[in-house]
């Protein structure tokens, strides 16, 4: 399970290390694709085969399924890190997410999410004043 919150900086080139933590998981080759709230999704490739998966099974004739399959398999790229453990984020994803230097990874259960570290804390104060609420709604999807 993809769990924990690490921070890191970008290189002069677009790369980042990824955390020791998370390399067993990621396993050295992994997707990355823009995400949801301003943030960048990494997917391990077998998490990536079953959301693939899910994504042909959406009909076809559903023109939200056929938008959102287009926006997310578009910005999607498959990587592979390199003997130092480093990731070139490409420009694009970077200008989606916000990314400049600081990055903050957030593992979330069966992907990491690549944040701006400041978009990441202003996340995190906006939804903290939530958070209660939320985890009282989660009863309803059996947690």
């Amino acid at each position: 399970m993809l769990m924990g919150e690490y921070e890191h900086t970008l290189d002069d080139k677009g790369r980042i290390t990824i955390p020791a933590k998370l390399r067993d998981d990621l396993n050295g080759h992994f997707v990355i694709t823009k995400g949801l709230d301003g943030c960048l999704f990494i997917y391990p490739m077998d998490e990536w085969r079953k959301l693939e998966e899910r994504l042909k099974a959406l009909p076809m004739t559903n023109a939200n399924a056929r938008a959102f399959a287009r926006l997310f398999l578009a910005g999607a790229q498959d990587v592979e890190m390199d003997k130092q453990y480093r990731v070139t984020i490409p420009p694009r994803l970077r200008e989606h997410a916000g990314i400049d230097r600081e990055v903050t990874l957030v593992g979330v259960s069966t992907r990491v999410e690549m944040w701006a570290t400041e978009r990441w804390t202003a996340y995190q104060q906006s939804a903290q004043t939530s958070y209660e609420e939320v985890a009282e709604k989660m009863v309803d999807f059996g947690f």
